[in-house]
């Protein structure tokens, strides 16, 4: 799942002259805007994990917490959805500004999120007894997935802030691909590489058991 969407963007970067000629020109924004809604959501999933790690640790219940995520994220894309018709119909300057400032706003609240219950959870684990099995190893990886997710998309939300205003900064001109790609593997690609690097060890299925078995031990 962790790479999907760097595959996507990659895909879209090696077909980026036939992206180019895509009519209407809305679809133009709808295959460059989709990856970075699914970049979005898959890293949603893994601070909803951590959160329900925290709830769970109080003894809490966790529904209202999924509740949450699915409704942020059909908010999040009936949003973006309502803005590529607005872009649609009246495909003017103030449109797109509007739609990459929305980008901007969702990468800053993501971050936020990542420093929310990544920075808590480290600090659960922090004061877990010096002797619980697997506590450096936990704290370490949320750490430093904390931070880099929390990196990749405060990067985004200022990027998407400077192009909003900035005629010239253009963060999807394909027409310079060097550039494209730099941003990309910065905010996307990179990120996710290293997610997936320092997450490698642990099965799906056990890393919540993991969490409780070290909150136990």
């Amino acid at each position: 799942m962790w790479m999907d969407n760097p595959k996507a963007r990659c895909s879209i970067f090696a077909f980026r002259r036939l992206v180019q000629q895509v009519n209407p020109p809305i679809f133009h924004h709808i295959i460059l805007d989709l990856p970075g809604l699914a970049f979005f959501t898959t890293y949603a999933m893994l601070a909803l994990f951590w959160a329900e790690i925290l709830y769970q640790a109080r003894g809490l219940m966790t529904d209202q917490l999924r509740l949450g995520f699915y409704t942020i994220n059909v908010v999040v894309y009936a949003l973006q959805g309502f803005l590529w018709l607005c872009l649609w119909w009246n495909p003017n300057h103030s449109m797109l500004v509007i739609s990459k400032l929305f980008i901007a706003v969702l990468s800053f609240f993501t971050a936020l999120g990542f420093l929310l219950y990544g920075g808590r959870l480290f600090l659960m684990l922090k004061y877990f007894p010096l002797e619980s099995k697997g506590r450096q190893q936990k704290l370490r990886e949320v750490g430093r997935v904390a931070s880099i997710c929390f990196s990749c998309f405060m990067a985004r939300c200022i990027m998407m802030c400077f192009d909003a205003f900035n005629k010239e900064a253009d963060l999807d001109v394909l027409d310079h691909p060097v550039l494209n790609f730099l941003y990309y593997l910065l905010v996307e690609i990179l990120p996710s590489a290293l997610v997936l690097y320092i997450l490698r060890r642990i099965p799906a299925k056990l890393q919540l058991s993991q969490y409780h078995l070290l909150s136990s031990g």
